[in-house]
């Protein structure tokens, strides 16, 4: 069924006690987008939610450096988290839909975690300015989206910023990512594009138990057509300070998972569980990275009594969701390495996106020996806005302990 329909019988039934006293103040459309429901004694870890729905698109947008997709799904009720602070979103009365962007890299489908800031326009006319906030859905994985609010029905424009880069670009991304662009994506907002989306009640036997909803497959919109974009092809991009008024044919958005740890050249030292989330170490010697962590050591508090900034190994920390292996970025990591109960090498590790290893917080060490323990802590959480689903999980980290 479509999600309106299912708040209008959710409403007869008395699970939204609000529908009839909002269609009397002249809500009744805006009425059919309250919140559905939320799982019970949620765990404090990663669990399947009450539902799942589809989403519709509006385009994409490419200028060869940056390529960026608009998407839209039913408002939607999330949480943000601001340091040690969590704050639970609800859909207003007056919400339209969910706005979403998605930033990759358009030569290696890498998505990006980097600065997005999102402003709706009609006539050339700002009528919205909702926060991009970087967030985690169990269907859309990493994203950066908002709950808008649009006067009417008619014809829009998203005007997307992009960049720079939050982590430090190694490989083919080296010297990549550093400058802000603009892009603007043209759309026709119709609510029926909205009522028309899939709703589904997930199964009350399987709502919070410990598992996630499969990623979306971008190319998936409302009725699974690909022609359900209602981007009318006029997508442009520019510059800081100048319009170049072309743009570059893109193909759908990649998904955020990661690659595979246990595929990547090196030698993967384990996975274990800390606040629910998958964090893998790779010891490599791959020459780029071992470059790039020569700075990371240089830069950590302490690398022992009689530590140099010349490396042999590096070391490459993956944090990721358990079940679909979405990056988990804007976290703060350090290691210590211990040999023979002394502490030989500590630091912190610098948030890294490479072509090949994706992103990942590595640092370089030197002499690492057979027998020596790395003990890796999480500093700070993910500084991530979270959908049902996520909202319990990635807070209270535990230090996690790998033999050598």
């Amino acid at each position: 069924m479509n999600r309106r329909g299912f708040l209008r019988g959710a409403g007869v039934a008395g699970t939204i006690g609000l529908a009839g006293c909002l269609e009397r103040l002249g809500f009744e459309e805006q009425s059919a987008w309250r919140d559905p429901p939320l799982v019970e004694d949620r765990p404090e870890a990663v669990y399947v939610p009450a539902s799942r729905e589809t989403m519709g698109s509006y385009g994409t947008g490419s200028d060869g450096e940056y390529a960026v997709a608009l998407s839209y799904t039913f408002p939607h009720r999330f949480w943000t988290v601001a340091g040690d602070e969590t704050n639970r979103v609800t859909v207003g009365a007056d919400d339209t839909m969910h706005l979403m962007c998605t930033v990759w890299d358009p030569e290696t489908d890498t998505v990006l975690p980097v600065e997005v800031e999102l402003e709706v326009l009609q006539d050339d006319t700002s009528v919205d300015r909702p926060t991009a906030w970087p967030m985690l859905s169990q269907r859309m994985g990493f994203h950066y989206g908002d709950n808008v609010q649009l006067p009417d029905e008619g014809e829009y424009t998203a005007r997307i910023r992009v960049g720079p880069l939050g982590a430090t670009p190694t490989g083919a991304f080296e010297g990549r990512f550093e400058s802000a662009r603009t892009f603007e994506i043209d759309f026709e907002y119709a609510r029926s594009d909205i009522n028309d989306l899939e709703f589904e009640e997930i199964d009350y036997d399987d709502r919070g138990r410990g598992g996630a909803l499969e990623l979306m497959n971008h190319g998936e919109h409302a009725t699974g057509d690909d022609d359900r974009s209602h981007s009318d092809g006029a997508n442009h991009s520019n510059g800081s300070s100048h319009r170049d008024g072309g743009h570059h044919d893109v193909g759908h958005p990649p998904t955020s998972r990661g690659p595979a740890v246990d595929e990547l050249e090196g030698e993967h030292l384990g996975t274990e569980s800390s606040a629910d989330a998958a964090i893998s170490v790779l010891r490599t010697e791959v020459d780029r990275l071992l470059e790039s962590g020569d700075s990371a050591a240089s830069a950590g508090a302490d690398s022992g009594p009689d530590a140099d900034t010349d490396t042999s190994t590096y070391l490459a920390i993956f944090t990721r969701t358990p079940h679909n292996d979405v990056i988990l970025p804007l976290m703060s990591l350090s290691i210590q390495v211990e040999r023979d109960d002394t502490v030989v090498h500590e630091g912190p590790l610098r948030e890294t996106l490479d072509h090949e290893f994706g992103h990942h917080y590595g640092i370089g060490v030197d002499g690492l020996e057979s027998g020596d323990r790395l003990l890796v802590s999480v500093d700070s959480h993910p500084q991530l806005a979270r959908h049902d689903g996520y909202e319990t999980a990635f807070f209270e980290f535990d230090d996690v302990v790998f033999p050598v």
